[in-house]
């Protein structure tokens, strides 16, 4: 989960501010993102000082069943190790009354802001070879398991340290990733732009939908902007 605090993420509807204690432990400093979910924030573990991302999702009992859902596909991840697989560390999850938290490892930002600070011009090939290798190692530990992400993007890649002379990064985001066998075909997964043809035609798939979204992904590592700029499935 990234760490570029941005004050400007609303949590009015949740009634979180800077300050508030999730849980019994963990002080909220700052907010990294929001969603139909809820809101990502960074916060302090007041217990051993480290900080961490906390994922808060909405007391709405569709969005309940989603993050028990999410929890399910972590828990099976914990078999993989984080750091060789590329994927998002998970430290469990505690509640906040009614709301579930969801905590991971604090990363450093998204690739797509990393895209974004290339002015969207694009990565050498220097910098591609090794982001796509760690992805397709993602990918294939994903498969390891039976887990297919089914929304993989910029946004939910991660840069663990962009001070790095390699930058390394990992997979997050597992919200609506799903078992191969619990595949629905007409399920409308993904975002427009990286789903693959499985998805926009309604027909059965596996993780090489994941493969797909990668190789757009790859495109938009080497040009600096999506190749597919269709917001609908009728204009994809």
């Amino acid at each position: 989960m990234t760490d570029n605090s941005n004050p400007s993420f609303g949590s009015d509807e949740l009634g979180i501010s800077k300050g508030t204690i999730l849980g019994d432990h963990h002080m909220v400093e700052a907010f990294l993102g929001e969603g139909s979910f809820g809101v990502v924030t960074k916060c302090r573990d007041t217990k051993n000082n480290k900080t961490v991302a906390i994922k808060v999702n909405k007391s709405d009992p569709e969005i309940l069943l989603q993050a028990k859902l999410e929890i399910f596909i972590l828990e099976q991840l914990r078999r993989l190790d984080p750091d060789r697989c590329n994927i998002v560390e998970w430290n469990g999850y505690f509640l906040d009354g009614e709301r579930i938290c969801l905590n991971f490892e604090l990363l450093d930002q998204s690739l797509s802001d990393y895209i974004g600070d290339r002015n969207n011009q694009g990565l050498p090939m220097r910098e591609i070879r090794p982001i796509l290798n760690q992805l397709a190692n993602a990918l294939f530990h994903l498969g390891s398991v039976g887990i297919v992400h089914a929304d993989l993007k910029p946004v939910n890649i991660m840069v663990v340290n962009r001070s790095e002379s390699q930058v390394k990064v990992k997979l997050i985001d597992f919200g609506i990733a799903c078992n191969t066998s619990a595949v629905i075909p007409g399920d409308c997964v993904g975002t427009i732009g990286y789903c693959a043809p499985e998805i926009m035609l309604g027909t059965p798939y596996d993780e090489a939908i994941d493969m797909w979204s990668l190789g757009l992904v790859a495109v938009e590592l080497a040009t600096g902007c999506l190749s597919i700029l269709g917001k609908t499935i009728m204009t994809f």
